[in-house]
């Protein structure tokens, strides 16, 4: 029996069931206006049908190859509709004769779709209408999508066998009925596109994009929730027929809770995504739960003068469209969390020092060794346990590498703190990191010194940091321990993430153990020193924790919450993060000081050395996997 969710307690609910179809690739296609506070544009989201789910797209494998290719041939002369932000021009027309029904029902279903963003206040549905197959009988299959504080305008089916040169991916499938013959073709196409090798990723990403500009070929049905964008299609009643690559047109909203509208502290328009209680689903729909590891690549557009940093493997250049208007483009290739996707538009300024200092300090950093390393390299070779990406890990040059490229923005009035301080920093913090851990997981960082009104000390992402003003004042200390600590979530809380978000602790408690060992090595202090320096933390640290015990709900300090049943699902996939909307637990530290104590009590118990020895073959077994406590 499935779960019915709450939406006025204090859990978060995770909506997305995604137990019967699961996202493996973001398309974000938008447009950043900071008159209208609003982003807007269309997302393609590429799906493979769930684990619950697993009844074959095609059915066997003999076909007559030509039968493929005169579809191909057929789908790709029609002209190709780039998809443009400004929805009103799109026509709403099926441009699929195959998937044209006829009758009362489809126009009634039509009707209802196009007025869908009344903002039905129809609270969570229960996951016994939406995401329950086996009771479905011949009702339409649901696709649920996280989704809050969007006004979705449009949701299409895109006709990825349009795609120029995408016969390719059209292996022998015996279809069977002609109504079908281009549905299955298409979810066969998307089928072998997310499942190609990890060496055919530039491949893979070519086609993404293509594929994300092939016209649309029928809307499709939906309705919005308080938390969640539920989406039909007429007659298909399984995960494994409904289509695999759909577009929705939406906008944010201003209030929108997943990013911040603000000034910077130069008094300039910006917005950024600032770790909000109900991560993303504000900016894009999408799967909230862990377990819906993804790449994503994204095309956005703002005004000159702005700048665009993101979650990305690239340092984007931007692409003048038009006067006034720049292009900004990031992909990923490692599958990550959608929570885990961030941006920061805005006036910022690239910190520089002269070519002289810069040389000289990552000449010094970059001849680090690692500690043990004829043990790493051996633990190299072991074969990854996680899905198939392009593994930094499997790397040689990668594994060499102390120091990965860097860059570091900020408004303009921070531009001489950031250079006396922060640019000098990282270096030596990436060093000290390889040093302790061995390989870094992500190719590039940027940092950015976010608005006074971020809520955070810092938090980390892929391929970027935000970090506070208030580092800045307390000097090279405060700006250096800060620092550690982000990047120690590349390893913990990123590339080794965990399964059940309540256990925030296996992220923030580690990250806090290791800021010490990361920040001492940056230093280069004596044994004594950073005896001393340590232990003065710790008490500092166990005087605040005390004080928080005494202080907070009892609830709230437990290090796993849902106790025997932490990292379960229901069977849809949807789940809750419990208290994961409770205010007053934004502000709570416990899961960062009680994971603390629990890491430092097992060093000392074993000796330093050895535990981090331990902790380096842990992240060469688990990087890119789900963890839970045990």
């Amino acid at each position: 029996m499935e779960t019915q969710l709450d939406p006025m307690k204090d859990d978060l609910p995770l909506m997305a069931n995604t137990s019967y179809m699961l996202v493996k690739h973001y398309v974000l296609d938008l447009d950043v206006d900071f008159k209208s506070k609003v982003i807007g544009g269309s997302i393609v989201l590429f799906f493979e049908t769930g684990s619950q789910y697993s009844k074959t797209i095609s059915a066997g494998k003999e076909c007559c190859q030509s039968q493929f290719d005169e579809t191909c041939k057929m789908r790709a002369s029609e002209p190709c509709h780039i998809p443009m932000i400004n929805v009103s021009t799109c026509s709403s027309k099926m441009e699929c004769n195959d998937f044209a029904v006829s009758g009362k029902e489809e126009a009634t279903s039509d009707e209802n779709s196009n007025h869908s963003n009344n903002e039905q206040a129809s609270g969570i549905s229960s996951s016994k209408d939406c995401c329950d197959i086996e009771d479905h009988g011949n009702k339409d299959f649901l696709l649920v999508l996280d989704c809050c504080d969007l006004s979705v305008l449009k949701v299409e089916e895109v006709d990825v066998a349009a795609v120029s040169g995408i016969e390719k991916f059209t292996r022998s499938a015996k279809l069977t009925g002609v109504s079908k013959e281009l549905e299955n073709l298409r979810n066969r196409i998307v089928h072998e596109l997310v499942t190609l090798p990890a060496d055919r990723w530039k491949e893979q990403l070519y086609y993404f994009t293509h594929c994300s500009q092939a016209p649309g070929c029928g809307e499709l049905l939906f309705s919005t929730g308080t938390w969640s964008l539920e989406i039909r299609k007429s007659g298909i009643q399984s995960p494994a027929d409904f289509p695999h690559a759909i577009r929705i047109w939406y906008k944010t909203k201003p209030e929108g809770r997943s990013v911040t509208w603000t000034t910077d502290q130069s008094g300039r328009p910006c917005v950024y995504t600032m770790g909000s209680p109900i991560n993303n689903r504000a900016l894009f729909p999408c799967q909230e739960p862990p377990i819906a590891l993804s790449t994503w690549q994204a095309s956005v557009r703002t005004a000159a003068g702005f700048v665009v940093l993101m979650s990305g493997e690239n340092s984007a250049e931007p692409v003048q469209l038009r006067e006034g208007i720049l292009s900004w483009y990031y992909y990923v290739s490692m599958p990550m969390p959608a929570s885990t996707f961030t941006i920061a538009v805005g006036c910022w300024q690239e910190v520089k020092q002269q070519s002289f200092r810069q040389k000289a300090a990552v000449g010094t950093n970059t001849e680090v060794s690692l500690p043990s390393s004829q043990t790493d390299l051996r633990w190299h070779e072991e074969i990854c346990g996680h899905v198939e990406y392009p593994c930094r890990f499997q790397n040689p040059a990668a594994r060499l590498q102390a120091v990965i490229p860097y860059r570091v923005f900020a408004p303009w009035c921070l531009m001489e703190s950031c250079e006396e301080y922060l640019l000098q920093l990282v270096p030596q913090c990436l060093s000290a990191a390889y040093a302790t851990l061995g390989t870094h997981p992500f190719s590039r960082l940027d940092v950015l010194i976010v608005p006074s009104n971020f809520s955070s000390l810092g938090m980390a992402s892929p391929h970027i940091i935000f970090l506070s003003q208030s580092v800045l004042p307390g000097g090279s200390h405060l700006c250096g321990t800060r620092l550690c600590h982000e990047i120690a979530h590349a390893w913990f809380g990123l590339v080794i993430g965990a399964r059940d978000w309540t256990e925030e602790w296996i992220s923030e408690g580690f990250a806090t153990f290791l800021e010490d060992i990361f920040w001492a090595r940056a230093q280069q202090l004596s044994h004594d020193e950073i005896k001393g320096q340590q232990e003065l933390k710790a008490l500092l640290r166990w005087r605040r924790l005390r004080d928080e015990v005494q202080n907070s709900e009892e609830e709230l300090q437990v290090l796993r919450p849902k106790k025997e049943s932490t990292g379960e699902l229901s069977e849809s996939g949807a789940s809750v993060v419990k208290y994961g909307l409770k205010a007053e637990k934004i502000f709570m530290q416990v899961h960062y000081l009680k994971g603390y104590f629990l890491l430092r009590s097992l060093a000392r118990k074993i000796g330093e050395v050895s535990y981090l020895a331990s902790l380096r073959k842990f992240v060469i077994k688990f990087h890119g996997q789900l963890v839970l406590s045990q």
